[in-house]
């Protein structure tokens, strides 16, 4: 149930609209609510002291995206639902630590006899994350969800003449597509491993498809942001690929091939 891939959306600029969602629904939490001795403050004090509650929840939001990035780089670029509860238990701790020290450090700063630290964890602590939790879990999943869409609009295809053939990709994964009979190999990447697709097609038709593949060889195209170098093979010109696959580059296409990648 963990492990499987949850909705997740990379860009920070949506995970500061998100911080910035936080923490208005932090001071209108408060507000309205009254906890932490807030109700002995007019209406002046409430506006000057309770955005201090919501700039923390910001700060620990967004301070919390560095254990984000490096949970989703450990996990190569994937998010599972374990990746996103143990963000919200690093949120839930560092937002603790910074309202402790906001009710301390600001609004009750110098009185006498304040909350003890398991009265404000239980009873106020608590209760607030438990309203503001699933409005921030909504947000998240939904701005996951609009990234995984874009990327699915994104994506190139590759049909087949079966049924159920075809392959839909994005096209910086696409490295190169080769003839085989009456199929063509699509060799891809994803993630870190490298896949080949037979596909009932052929190389024109995906050309046609995918204009922007470059045809170097009559059973070859490539995908030029691939290309790393040329090399020679018994005085016949070939070129490397990411994937370290050598391509033949056949007379008939060397000079457009040569003007194109030389570029």
């Amino acid at each position: 149930m963990f492990k499987k891939t949850y909705p997740f959306d990379p860009e920070f600029r949506h995970h500061v609209l998100i911080s910035l969602g936080l923490a208005f629904w932090i001071f209108l939490f408060l507000a309205l609510t009254e906890p932490l001795d807030t109700n002995q403050f007019n209406f002046k004090e409430k506006l000057l002291f309770l955005p201090f509650y919501g700039l923390a929840g910001a700060i620990a939001y967004l301070g919390s995206l560095t254990l984000q990035n490096y949970i989703y780089k450990v996990n190569k670029r994937n998010w599972t639902a374990w990746s996103e509860l143990l963000f919200f238990i690093l949120l839930f701790l560092f937002g603790f630590l910074l309202s402790r020290g906001i009710y301390l450090y600001i609004i009750v700063y110098g009185e006498q006899n304040p909350y003890t630290l398991s009265y404000f964890l239980f009873s106020i602590y608590l209760p607030a994350i438990a309203t503001i939790l699933p409005i921030l879990a909504i947000g998240r999943w939904a701005f996951g969800r609009y990234f995984e869409k874009k990327l699915e609009d994104q994506k190139i295809e590759i049909e087949g003449e079966g049924t159920y053939e075809g392959l839909r990709l994005h096209f910086t994964d696409l490295i190169y597509v080769k003839a085989d009979d009456n199929y063509v190999e699509v060799t891809y990447s994803n993630g870190n491993n490298l896949k080949k697709q037979l596909i009932r097609n052929t190389l024109s038709k995906v050309e046609s498809v995918v204009p922007e593949l470059l045809r170097t060889h009559r059973s070859y195209i490539i995908n030029p942001h691939h290309f790393v170098q040329w090399k020679m093979v018994s005085g016949k010109l070939h070129l490397i690929l990411t994937s370290e696959t050598e391509i033949p580059v056949s007379k008939t296409y060397a000079e457009n091939v040569k003007s194109i990648l030389s570029l």
